[in-house]
């Protein structure tokens, strides 16, 4: 019998984020504490960009926006806002979304699996990605809800699972 395998990927929906974002700037633009202070969320390239005239407005378009992506499931573990950094009269916040797993990382978790996990499971890093395979489904199982019970810091999704 063949054996069964499945991926750990970090990846993210960009169409989420942007959906987030675009719900974000709308509350935003909405709400009576952000009227006349030149608060703002956007893109910026590949970043996002929040700019206010405090660093205490610009804090809470941050929560504004950590509260509308995980409203469209995306873990915040995947967000990786800057401090507020002040530039001219505005105070500004640079945040991006991290994918895909690094091979540090790829490494600790393959090192958990072979550690923790149970006899007979293999781990390999392909790229940003780890390729779980195992005799048994069961055993996959397990190494899913292993990996769900630790706290990693960043997020990861199971796909491909065969």
């Amino acid at each position: 019998m063949a054996d069964s395998s499945f991926d750990i990927v970090s990846k993210v929906e960009r169409q989420e984020v942007d959906n987030a974002l675009n719900q974000a700037a709308k509350e935003i633009s909405q709400r009576y504490d952000f009227k006349n202070v030149g608060a703002s969320i956007s893109w910026s390239g590949e970043k996002i960009l929040m700019e206010a005239n405090s660093e205490e407005r610009v804090k809470a378009i941050l929560d504004v926006f950590e509260t509308k992506l995980v409203k469209r499931g995306i873990s915040l573990k995947a967000l990786d806002a800057g401090e507020p950094q002040l530039s001219g009269k505005e105070y500004k916040i640079f945040a991006t979304i991290e994918e895909g797993i690094s091979q540090e990382n790829a490494k600790k978790v393959a090192k958990i699996i072979r550690d923790e996990g149970p006899k007979g499971v293999k781990a390999q890093v392909q790229g940003d990605e780890l390729r779980v395979s195992s005799k048994s489904r069961d055993d996959l199982q397990a190494v899913q809800q292993l990996l769900k019970g630790k706290d990693l810091d960043f997020a990861i999704q199971f796909v491909n699972y065969r």
